[in-house]
């Protein structure tokens, strides 16, 4: 990529030597064939440096460049982005962190999850396990989204909600259907409503948008993965999935869309001019939240920290106060408020990328002067 002035990027903050560390990690695994492609967009104080673009976005030998506006399936950074629409709620006075999830759904009461919270689903302190025992034999079968979340409501917890904090997709999942009841529309809809229409996002949406598929980047599939793996047909990049809006991993959109969305959160809720959240609700999405549960032991607090759906970074170069979240599919998108930065690291290789999230975040973190 072709590098701004060093006189411009260090009136903007940056170290061009920094930033070139960062750029010639991913150029050299891309051109190893390690990676097959890439796009990294840093941003400092609201001043977005362009998309820097790797390799290829289709799995061919001689297949289509990434380029600024390939569009990626970002799986779990698809979490705070849902998170966010429930916090809207909150905001407009039709639930509250500590209402039990069945007021708004009856039938999770099953198996005695009486005592589940928005909160713990927000947290990760439900006790629902990540996903449904039958996950993959529901994506073989084609089932919909809403035979997941039956199975989630017939769910025993792995443990009293509040005393653990255990990763859970399929709390993410009761929270789309808390939104679309309390809403009455489809959480597609409500995350386009309420956050992309809004901020003139048009090439983000939780599941595929037909008339930009061709944007599309294809994934390089592991063998063996959640994904299901080149044999299958409800793969990450199948139709099945891409179609499907999974409530914990089904958005797509492009690096510099991602990165307005981080800048949102960095800007307390607003930008350029348009405010969809609260500063209030920014503060409590991006403050610890389960540093505040009495139920939780120290051990649990001290392992993981999270806010409303972003969990807390512990970089090796960032702040305390940096917050983000990673996908399955090689993405990673972080923000840190001491330095008011934001990185987004969208790939299409979950193998490829490996170890190097931590240190592009490494090198972009030190990059700023």
């Amino acid at each position: 990529m072709e590098m701004n002035g060093v006189q411009e990027l260090e009136q903007l903050g940056f170290s061009s030597a920094g930033l070139e560390s960062a750029y010639g990690l991913l150029e050299r695994v891309v051109n190893r064939g390690e990676l097959l492609g890439a796009a990294l967009q840093v941003s400092r104080g609201g001043v977005t440096l362009p998309v820097a673009c790797f390799g290829r976005r289709e799995l061919a030998p001689e297949g289509a460049a990434v380029v600024e506006d390939t569009i990626f399936l970002v799986a779990s950074i698809t979490k705070p982005i849902v998170c966010a629409a429930v916090v809207k709620l909150i905001e407009q006075g039709l639930l509250c962190l500590d209402d039990p999830v069945v007021d708004y759904v009856p039938e999770f009461a099953q198996a005695d999850k009486e005592t589940v919270t928005v909160r713990h689903l927000l947290t990760h302190t439900s006790g629902l396990p990540d996903m449904v025992p039958e996950n993959h034999a529901y994506r073989a079968a084609h089932r919909p989204l809403a035979d997941f979340v039956a199975r989630i409501c017939e769910l025993e917890l792995l443990f009293a909600p509040g005393t653990r904090i255990s990763y859970q997709s399929a709390g993410i999942a009761m929270l789309g259907e808390v939104v679309e009841r309390l809403v009455g529309r489809s959480l597609p809809e409500v995350l386009r409503e309420v956050f992309f229409d809004p901020l003139q996002l048009a090439d983000t949406s939780l599941g595929r948008s037909e008339e930009r598929r061709a944007r599309e980047a294809e994934i390089r599939l592991p063998e063996k993965s959640d994904s299901g793996g080149p044999g299958s047909d409800w793969h990450w990049n199948s139709e099945y999935w891409r179609n499907f809006a999974a409530p914990w991993g089904g958005l797509l959109t492009t690096a510099g869309e991602l990165t307005a969305l981080c800048q949102v959160f960095l800007q307390h809720g607003e930008l350029n001019g348009v405010r969809v959240l609260s500063k209030a609700s920014v503060a409590a999405m991006t403050r610890d939240q389960t540093a505040l549960m009495a139920t939780l032991p120290r051990a649990e607090k001290e392992r993981q920290r999270w806010g409303l759906g972003w969990g807390f970074q512990d970089g090796d170069l960032t702040s305390r106060q940096a917050f983000g979240h990673g996908g399955a599919t090689g993405t990673g998108a972080w923000i840190d408020p001491e330095t008011q930065l934001t990185c987004v690291l969208l790939t299409n290789d979950p193998v490829g990328v490996g170890s190097l999230r931590p240190r592009i975040a490494n090198a972009v973190a030190a990059a700023v002067l």
